[in-house]
């Protein structure tokens, strides 16, 4: 009998939390094994810039154990891109373990050094004499692209990758000769800095006996990083190498990646015989850590005269950097994928261009690409709604796939399983009491203050991440362990897993143990990435715990001389239905004889289809055009999760993501200038979200249970942060149109921009 009270769909208090409030985790940089060294990296001050390098001096200071150059890991590989186009593949530039003669980014890295205290680390990089030449950098990828920039790699010309399309360009073209009206944006999608809570950190152990590495690490999952560090770097056969992954403090995509020091410290270690640790600070973090966002795009949209979406045309520039992350070509390929929304949009074309700058490579960020392509297509549906005179709610409307029409195939080859868009945009504007923002507005008028109503309807894809395997075991205890690849950096997966194996066996959460983040302890994992967790790690939970139910069951009928099919499981015990005969998990573990075999189960699941969450956002906003000041007054989300297996681990994800759109909506921006230098590099200049810059979220769902999904979620993770940003912009644009004619603000919508925009405003209507 499935429990109800620790079960799926229960709000189940999260177990995980405990030993972190009360100061008890276990972070990297906790790990601290006696007679550690420590390192640090030496990083270019310039963008760009020819170098030479001498460590002469700096190696003879007092404590200094090791630096390490170029010329010392010139026989490692580099860092790989995962990613290729699929018709016409690329050949990217060497991403080198230190750069060599040449730098790229502030923040490139140019030298190692290892020392017995971090003080002589710090030493020994001022000791370090670099001459260097400053060149010319290239800058934003709107001027990378002009003529005659200055060049980040010699092989690309024109500073670009690849330049090419997805869609039917033709069909796209007819619409748009046969369309009524035409809408257009021109909008840019800043960079951003992740800024997770814990910086990365690792620690390398080296066994010369067993010439083995085992390294600790804040990360995003062990195995992938792992085998690319042994197969592509250090190119040693992966049973080199242990992998753990401990507490880890956020990662927001970004700490899913290898990163230099990771292979420098096991080359270290190795060469010193020592363990040794390095831990970023929050300096390091600015310019070390792969950053997101980052695109220029203009849409335009082929409109009827009643308002249908007859075509729509992308022109789409995304920024990597100066190196090729490991998917950092792929996030604005992939992202294209899902341009036409929650829309029946026939004809679709889209010019993807990725360019190299002079900037710290860009990778995935919360949504990775989804984020972009919601933005995008949001903003434009608003700016078609104004085209026609058109309400921004009947438009969607007009134009949102039906039910009915589910399985949908979009222009982009993306099939959408299931969902009622209509429904969570009609519920999301009566709670936000919609039909009444006219009064409000005519009351804030009154106090001087100008407000506006937004929306945003988005769509993603996630849980594409490829097979997950769990293990479910039962323990000599009578207790149920679950080993699983994935890896939880704040969302809760030891409470989720413990939920789904409490609806099978009728245990509380405390009698389940998850494992994760050590490669020896389990065989394979993708690490948590694209909100798959559940979607893929949950059903492979599942599914291994009915498996290891059934050999428990049998067991069981062999230890009670009953029949299978007569027992019933709860509370940890399997009973015969409708006596008092029965045998504790525990007992039954410790019988003789016992096939230990029967005690464990292993399931895999691997969804090629993916999840396809959807959900509106609804945002109100007051404006004070004295100041520009931007105050979110109500903030109202209606979510289609497909299941929710536990609605305050949801809500804490939901409300996480939605926080950080907010930021990057009203503030976050990395700003480099034309030199190439991070001016934005510290908290004192790059500004993050607090509590008082949203109003309390009213969240809800309305569920349409996934078809592709065998436990019906949708991916959940990233929504937050997919639906926030464009319905906060067109909030702030809808207030300064209704007051000003004003259509156009770009993020970050500071005060600063709004008071510009509106002073530019009265200047022109003075003239």
């Amino acid at each position: 009998m499935a429990p109800t009270k620790f079960g799926v769909g229960q709000s189940v208090m999260r177990k995980e939390d405990d030993p972190l409030i009360r100061g008890k985790g276990r972070y990297t940089d906790d790990y601290a094994p006696q007679s550690s060294a420590h390192a640090l990296v030496l990083r270019s001050p310039h963008a760009h810039a020819k170098f030479r390098l001498d460590a002469t001096a700096a190696r003879g200071l007092h404590g200094v154990l090791a630096i390490l150059t170029a010329e010392d890991v010139s026989d490692l590989g580099g860092l790989p891109c995962l990613f290729n186009l699929p018709d016409n593949p690329f050949k990217g530039p060497d991403y080198a373990i230190l750069a060599g003669g040449e730098v790229r980014h502030v923040g490139d890295a140019v030298a190692f050094v290892v020392a017995d205290t971090v003080a002589h680390a710090r030493d020994a990089l001022e000791a370090i004499a670099v001459e260097w030449t400053p060149l010319p950098a290239a800058i934003g990828a709107a001027n990378a692209i002009k003529p005659g920039a200055p060049q980040v790699w010699p092989d690309h010309a024109g500073n670009l990758l690849f330049d090419t399309a997805i869609g039917d360009k033709a069909a796209t073209e007819a619409a748009f000769a046969k369309a009524h009206a035409v809408a257009e944006i021109a909008i840019v999608n800043p960079r951003i800095i992740t800024n997770y809570m814990e910086t990365r950190a690792a620690v390398c152990e080296y066994d010369a006996k067993r010439d083995h590495f085992t390294l600790t690490i804040g990360s995003q999952g062990s195995h992938r990083l792992r085998d690319i560090l042994c197969q592509n770097v250090l190119k040693i056969p992966v049973e080199k190498m242990r992998v753990i992954c401990p507490d880890v403090g956020g990662g927001f995509g970004t700490k899913l990646f290898p990163y230099r020091e990771y292979a420098l410290l096991a080359v270290a270690a190795k060469k010193l015989g020592k363990t040794i640790r390095w831990a970023a600070d929050r300096s390091d973090h600015f310019v070390g850590d792969s950053q997101g966002r980052d695109n220029i795009t203009t849409a335009r949209m082929a409109l009827a005269a009643d308002g249908k979406f007859l075509g729509m045309d992308v022109d789409l520039i995304g920024d990597l950097g100066a190196y090729l992350s490991t998917f950092g070509p792929y996030i604005p390929y992939g992202g294209a994928g899902m341009l036409p929304g929650l829309y029946d949009i026939q004809a679709f074309y889209c010019r993807i261009r990725t360019v190299f700058t002079h900037t710290v490579p860009v990778d995935a960020y919360r949504g990775a690409g989804r984020p972009e392509a919601a933005y995008v297509i949001e903003r434009l549906v608003d700016a078609c709604a104004r085209k026609l005179g058109m309400s921004p709610d009947a438009i969607r409307r007009k134009n949102f796939i039906a039910p009915r029409a589910m399985p949908y195939k979009t222009a982009t080859g993306k099939v959408y399983d299931s969902g009622d868009f209509a429904a969570h945009l009609k519920r999301a504007m009566d709670i936000g009491e919609w039909k009444e923002f006219p009064k409000r507005a005519k009351a804030a008028t009154k106090l001087g203050l100008v407000r506006g109503i937004g929306l945003a309807s988005y769509v993603e894809v996630c849980g594409t991440m490829g097979e997950e395997t769990a293990k479910v075991v039962l323990d000599p205890d009578g207790d149920i362990t679950v080993l699983i690849g994935t890896q939880s950096s704040g969302q809760g997966h030891q409470t989720a897993y413990a939920q789904i194996v409490a609806e099978q066996f009728g245990v509380p959460p405390e009698r389940v143990r998850v494992v994760q983040g050590d490669t020896d302890r389990i065989a394979t994992g993708l690490g948590t990435g694209g909100s798959a967790s559940i979607p893929s790690g949950g059903v492979s939970v599942q599914r291994a715990t009915h498996q290891i139910g059934e050999q428990i069951r049998e067991l069981a009928a062999d230890a009670l001389e009953a029949g299978a099919a007569d027992l019933e499981i709860s509370d940890g015990i399997v009973r015969i239905a409708g006596t008092d005969r029965s045998i504790s998990f525990a007992d039954l573990a410790k019988r003789p004889g016992l096939d230990p075999a029967k005690l464990n189960a292993s399931a895999t699941f691997s969804s090629a289809d993916g999840t396809f969450p959807n959900g509106t956002h609804l945002v109100e906003v007051e404006i004070d055009p004295a100041t520009g000041k931007i105050r979110i007054v109500n903030y109202v989300i209606v979510d289609d999760f497909g299941v929710t297996l536990n609605p305050l681990l949801l809500a804490g994800q939901v409300h996480g993501g939605t926080i950080q759109g907010i930021g990057q909506a009203l503030m976050e921006r990395a700003v480099y200038d034309q030199d190439g230098q991070l001016v934005t590099g510290t908290f004192m200049d790059y500004a993050m979200p607090r509590a008082e810059d949203a109003a309390p979220i009213i969240f809800e769902t309305h569920n349409v249970p996934c078809t592709t999904n065998p436990m019906g979620v949708k991916g959940a993770g990233e929504a937050g942060a997919i639906g926030s940003c464009p319905a906060v912009v067109n909030a702030i644009i809808d207030a300064l149109w209704r007051e000003y004619k004003i259509d156009h603000i770009d993020m970050p919508a500071t005060p600063e921009r709004v008071w510009m925009a509106i002073r530019e405003h009265h200047r022109q209507h003075s003239l």
